[in-house]
């Protein structure tokens, strides 16, 4: 059964990642009817939405090392399934990467180095923002996102209605924050792409696993200080 939540974990960070990243690098700027930021934002938020009813009963659904790390720090998810559920994620992402790399590099002109969708400060923001601002937003933004993850989840919230709440809010956070950080909030789905990347991609990539991280446990441990009960463990049909 371990084993089943950690391929469940793999394939919706796949998806998440792969459908996130890839309405960016395939279709935000497609000539005359690209999607935008608002259909990018929209991609990210609607993988969540769908996977959470796809996997949620099978591993709680959390395509994200911060929302595992964070659910941990609310007491809402066994500390000793951390790094298997990371190692999921982790590998899900890089195999969406891949394969995204595969499709969009059979476009005329493809250029990996421009950013395939990769997340950065500095000169690597899309709005030029500097390091402690972005490192500040992702920190910020990932907190929110695991807050409102642990009230969606709660065993008094509105039974069925967890993953609308989670997507929407994914959606908020990319409508934000995309011009910062072209929006991680997920280190899993920030080293996929940075791989391919390479250079500067991999050297910025410390700040979208340590701001979110530390945004995840944040906004766990505020919840479990707001509301303790009842708990409920976020980890599938059967916990560690």
């Amino acid at each position: 059964m371990e084993m089943k939540k950690y391929a469940a974990e793999a394939i919706g960070t796949f998806w998440l990642t792969f459908a996130g990243c890839g309405s960016a690098v395939i279709a935000a700027g497609f000539p005359q009817v690209g999607i935008g930021l608002v259909g990018v934002s929209l991609a990210f938020g609607l993988s969540v939405v769908t996977m959470a009813y796809a996997i949620g009963h099978i591993s709680g659904c959390h395509l994200n090392p911060a929302v595992t790390v964070g659910l941990a720090a609310g007491g809402r998810f066994p500390t000793g399934q951390i790094l298997p559920y990371i190692v999921a994620q982790v590998v899900g992402a890089i195999v969406a990467a891949t394969l995204l790399y595969v499709i969009a590099s059979g476009a005329p002109g493809f250029d990996v180095t421009k950013g395939f969708a990769s997340n950065g400060y500095g000169a690597h923001s899309p709005g030029q923002y500097g390091m402690v601002v972005c490192f500040i937003t992702e920190v910020v933004m990932t907190m929110m996102f695991l807050f409102i993850i642990m009230g969606a989840t709660h065993g008094r919230a509105p039974a069925g209605f967890a993953p609308l709440a989670i997507g929407l809010t994914l959606v908020m956070i990319h409508l934000v924050s995309i011009p910062v950080t072209n929006t991680s909030v997920n280190p899993a789905r920030s080293t996929g792409p940075a791989l391919f990347v390479g250079g500067w991609a991999l050297a910025q990539l410390w700040m979208f696993w340590v701001a979110p991280l530390i945004g995840g446990a944040l906004g766990g441990v505020i919840y479990r200080w707001l509301s303790e009960e009842p708990t409920g463990v976020v980890a599938g049909v059967k916990t560690a």
